[in-house]
């Protein structure tokens, strides 16, 4: 990262979290949640424009994230994001070189966050989320932070009337996915279970009505998949230890092979 681009992040994080305490309503939960730093995939429910910002804003480390190529396009929007430095993705298009550099993100031990639903939710409630984030955090062994939003979807509208929308941030806690399996078969049986346990531990954090398609569940913030934190919680402020190149590999799971990932995960 150059030294202009750090500059602009910073700048661009603290005039974005003013204007948020200036222009809304904002409550912000489980802080206590956060750990020192990365690596770190964070993970989170996608109502409107302004979640991605929202969080990284919010968030106490400069933050990389995966934005959709069509937003490069747009006016204003594109300029920011390229100045930023962004990962753009192609939706529905297979693409190696964004896994790799999603990747690379995770074992430099930087911060990712991305949606794991990979668009704006049509219904204002959460909808089936694609296995992006499963597969870099099955591949990596990197900590998962759920992180749950509501309100974002009302928030031009209320601006419109001259209100200021209310908005809520809920940071979950850590947790960390299983060993990544040897047999293709096992790998894509990891990869749901583990789409769905991000998605429910979201949803947990949420009102009724956002939860959407991950309502119905006996208990949404322990689904019975994966132990909430293998090894006993880990205190704010603990680390995370250092990932070791791709070239051997993600935390000693073998080196990156993109064939195992299909065009639909991210």
């Amino acid at each position: 990262m150059s030294k202009g681009q750090l500059i602009f992040r910073r700048l661009a994080c603290l005039i974005l979290r003013t204007l948020f305490r200036l222009l809304t309503h904002l409550e912000v939960k489980g802080q206590e949640n956060l750990p020192q730093g990365g690596p770190l995939l964070v993970a989170f429910n996608h109502l409107a424009h302004l979640d991605g910002p929202l969080v990284i804003a919010l968030l106490p480390w400069s933050v990389e994230g995966i934005a959709l190529s069509n937003l490069y396009r747009v006016p204003v929007t594109g300029q920011l994001l390229r100045l930023y430095g962004t990962i753009p993705v192609h939706r529905d298009q297979f693409d190696r070189q964004v896994i790799r550099r999603a990747l690379q993100v995770l074992a430099e031990g930087k911060v990712l966050a991305l949606a794991p639903e990979a668009r704006q939710s049509l219904t204002g409630a959460m909808e089936r989320a694609r296995q992006g984030v499963a597969y870099l955090a099955l591949r990596s062994g990197v900590p998962i932070l759920p992180v749950a939003l509501t309100g974002t979807e009302k928030v031009y509208v209320e601006w419109k009337r001259l209100r200021r929308p209310r908005l809520t941030l809920t940071f979950g806690e850590l947790f960390v996915p299983p060993p990544w399996a040897s047999k293709p078969q096992a790998r894509r049986q990891q990869m749901a279970e583990l789409t769905d346990e991000i998605m429910y531990r979201i949803a947990a954090m949420l009102p009724s009505e956002y939860r959407g398609v991950y309502a119905l569940t006996p208990n949404p913030s322990r689904p019975p998949s994966i132990p909430p934190n293998p090894g006993g919680k880990q205190e704010r402020g603990a680390q995370v230890p250092p990932l070791p190149g791709l070239g051997e590999g993600v935390r000693g799971r073998g080196p990156l092979r993109v064939k195992d990932v299909d065009s639909s995960l991210l």
